[in-house]
């Protein structure tokens, strides 16, 4: 349930309100498959014991819709010649009323509910006594389960045609449900509408987007609305200018779209569809929509000043972030062994711990990472490729910054830093949220980084996102954040490459393979298997030990490696660091270990899975049956066989005679990571500076035109990176 929404469950009674575009097609007939999916609801939610009110428009554009069928028939061909008709609105309310309560009757009927009708004047609201008695009445009714229907009275209403007179208690049916929400003490007011909710401006309008809580300070002054209803009187202004006066007579109140055959029943389930109106939503701290959307659009215009700085002027701000973090090293040991010891409180698994904690000489380590960064070559705006299109025309291809990045972290708080550098370095904006038990951690490290920050550039280039249920809103703002990078474990990647239209940068799984082959040296395979698990098992490149379905850490040994001893000496000592093992279907009955349930499956602890093959090419299927496509090795002193491994494994890192550890963004010389890719579009393997950028074409012209492309002589030919710009 979304938290905003939490007030449902003390919903008993509500008001829905359907307007003429749900109840009609837009040729004026009667949409009878949506009223019915609407009767179907009610009888729902009727039947857990819900009281339902329901407040209908349509009358007027089905009576239209009748008499202009009716006219045509009784006139003459002089008449038709004309054919241009003017009907009295109220003699069109007095027929439609008959059959849109006809109609409601049937369909109530066929759901053995009963309905009842309520026509209703603004005069007769004027009456103390009456209101007494409609509340009396309404109340009894729904104490039997019967579902009042409430249409404003059009057919003698003493308005003047064409219902421009907005004054008095109500005035169109959406002022009417707001009344009687209030009148008749109602929990909450539904109305529906043939959009999904209120916009920012016309729902037509691409760049308009869904407002999901309306704060009456922030947009009563900003929203541009577009057309009135099709049919109707009312329209989202008259909607909106309803559920604010319920909602600030304490109603909550939500305008969501009469097209789902759901949107009531998920309103009443705490989801977030359509738009709320609340009386307290101005109180609300996170601001779900709205705070986001400010702090990525910030983000955007903050990087663009960054991109405007010069070179030594972005190497400065990445200096004095190294030295604001030594600096206030013992302040964010603090931070961080708290957050340490409400995990260990907390039950947490050691490996999240040891991702979590910031050993001694790791802030050192991280000032002196982030200062290689700063000393890299500036990579904005370098030229990667100048070609002369024609005589003093000279296009260049530049890389540039992506804009804005998403990047949502689990445990690790000195991927903060690094990403947070890296940002910096190809000034790009960010936006960080990290897990929650390393709040503590994250809050301090943001804070010290974003302090190192210039005021002309400002702190909000890099934004810390509070809470958990900010992402799926983040995840919405495909046209302000430009790349998503998840870090952290399989089930977080994969949802976030489910919910969201942005391009997502990452790897869902870390399961490395190491391939001992026989010609392998005896000391060189054990050190580096050794390496490629005790090293640092929690992290993603640590070696996975193969099983027969799935994906995990695996180690995948000759099979004539049994014979020379090998084997049982890589088993031995493996066990004597503690490592829990498993075996494949063939390993499991040599070695007598317990049988893997499955090969896909990546520890990021202390226990891995060997498997026995036949040769390297046996080696290859299993890994691209069970791995990840993150980083695989082969030890073997066979130069044919390794490069046969090499050029045949598809991983984003694939190594010869060395640790999978190595797959790193700092030991790679990039300065630091964002993450590890196994995408094959735009970035693969470790993520540094360059996985962060784009390109752009820059044309230098002396005024020429294509004109049809008369007169112009293209050369197209490639010309040296240093040429001159202007000679």
């Amino acid at each position: 349930m979304d938290p905003s929404r939490a007030f449902v469950t003390n919903v008993k009674r509500l008001i829905v309100k359907v307007g003429t575009a749900v109840v009609t097609r837009g040729d004026g007939r009667l949409a009878v498959g949506r009223l019915g999916a609407l009767c179907e609801q009610l009888k729902e939610l009727n039947s857990q014991g819900y009281e339902i009110v329901l407040v209908t428009s349509g009358a007027v554009g089905l009576g239209l819709q009748r008499l202009r069928y009716r006219k045509l028939v009784n006139s003459s061909l002089a008449d038709l010649q004309n054919a241009q008709f003017e009907l009295d609105g109220k003699a069109c309310a007095a027929v439609g009323q008959s059959s849109l309560m006809a109609l409601y009757d049937t369909l109530f009927s066929q759901l053995d509910v009963t309905s009842s009708q309520y026509l209703v004047t603004d005069t007769e609201f004027r009456d103390t006594s009456f209101r007494k008695q409609l509340s009396e009445t309404v109340k009894s009714l729904l104490s039997l389960k019967v579902i009042p229907i409430f249409n404003e009275n059009d057919a003698v209403s003493t308005r003047r045609a064409p219902y421009e007179d907005s004054s008095g208690i109500f005035w169109d049916n959406d002022s009417l449900a707001g009344l009687l929400a209030m009148e008749l003490k109602a929990d909450l007011l539904v109305m529906l509408s043939d959009v999904e909710g209120l916009y920012s401006g016309p729902p037509s309008d691409p760049n308009s987007k869904l407002i999901h809580t309306y704060i009456k300070e922030k947009h009563q002054c900003e929203i541009t609305f577009g057309d009135k209803s099709r049919l109707g009187r009312g329209g989202m202004t008259a909607k909106v200018n309803a559920a604010v006066c319920a909602a600030y007579a304490g109603i909550p109140s939500v305008i969501t779209s009469g097209y789902a055959t759901d949107n009531i029943i998920k309103v009443l389930q705490g989801k977030c569809v359509g738009t709320l109106f609340h009386r307290d939503a101005h109180l609300w701290t996170l601001v779900k929509e709205l705070g986001v959307r400010e702090m990525a659009v910030t983000a955007r215009e903050c990087s663009r000043r960054l991109q405007a700085m010069n070179s030594e002027g972005r190497r400065k701000i990445l200096l004095d972030i190294a030295d604001a973090l030594e600096a206030n090293e013992s302040l964010i040991k603090i931070e961080n062994e708290a957050d340490v010891t409400a995990a260990q409180d907390d039950g947490y698994e050691k490996s999240l711990i040891s991702r979590l904690s910031l050993k001694p000489g790791k802030i050192s380590g991280l000032a002196k990472s982030i200062r290689v960064l700063a000393d890299m070559e500036d990579p904005i705006g370098q030229v990667l490729k100048r070609t002369e299109l024609a005589d003093g025309l000279i296009l260049e291809k530049t890389s540039s910054p992506l804009g804005v990045l998403l990047v949502v972290f689990e445990s690790r708080p000195d991927a903060l830093v690094q990403i947070a550098s890296l940002a910096v370095k190809s000034g790009n904006g960010l936006l960080l949220k990290g897990g929650k038990e390393a709040k503590r951690s994250n809050a301090i490290l943001h804070k010290v980084i974003t302090s190192a920050i210039p005021e002309n550039i400002g702190e909000k280039l890099i934004g810390l996102v509070a809470s958990r249920e900010d992402i799926p809103n983040l995840l919405k703002l495909d046209d302000v954040i430009d790349l998503v990078i998840p870090r952290g474990s399989n089930k977080l990647v994969t949802q976030i490459k489910n919910s969201t239209k942005i391009p997502v940068l990452g790897h869902a799984d870390g399961i490395c393979h190491v391939y001992v082959d026989k010609s392998a040296k005896v000391d060189m395979a054990k050190q580096i298997v050794r390496d490629a698990k005790i090293d640092y098992p929690a992290a993603c490149n640590a070696m996975v030990y193969s099983v027969p379905i799935g994906s995990q850490e695996t180690l995948l040994l000759h099979k004539d490696l049994s014979s020379n001893g090998l084997l049982n000496e890589l088993v031995s000592d493996l066990r004597h660091e503690g490592v829990t093992l498993y075996g494949g279907p063939r390993a499991s009955s040599l070695l007598n270990i317990p049988e893997t349930c499955s090969f896909h499956h990546e520890y990021s602890s202390m226990a891995c899975t060997i498997e026995i093959v036949d040769d390297v090419q046996a080696a290859i299927n299993h890994i691209h049956q069970h791995g990840s496509s993150h980083t695989d090795c082969i030890i073997t002193e066979n130069h044919e066989v390794a490069e046969t491994f090499l050029h045949g494994v598809d991983s984003a890192a694939v190594f010869h005679n060395a640790s999978t550890r190595f797959c790193d963004g700092a030991r790679f010389g990039l300065g630091a990571e964002v993450g590890i890719s196994t995408s094959r579009i735009h970035a693969r393997g470790p993520v540094g500076v360059e996985g962060l950028l784009t390109t752009r074409w820059i044309l230098r012209g002396s005024g020429q035109v294509v004109d049809g492309d008369k007169g112009v002589i293209y050369t197209h030919k490639d010309l040296p990176l240093q040429t001159p710009l202007y000679s």
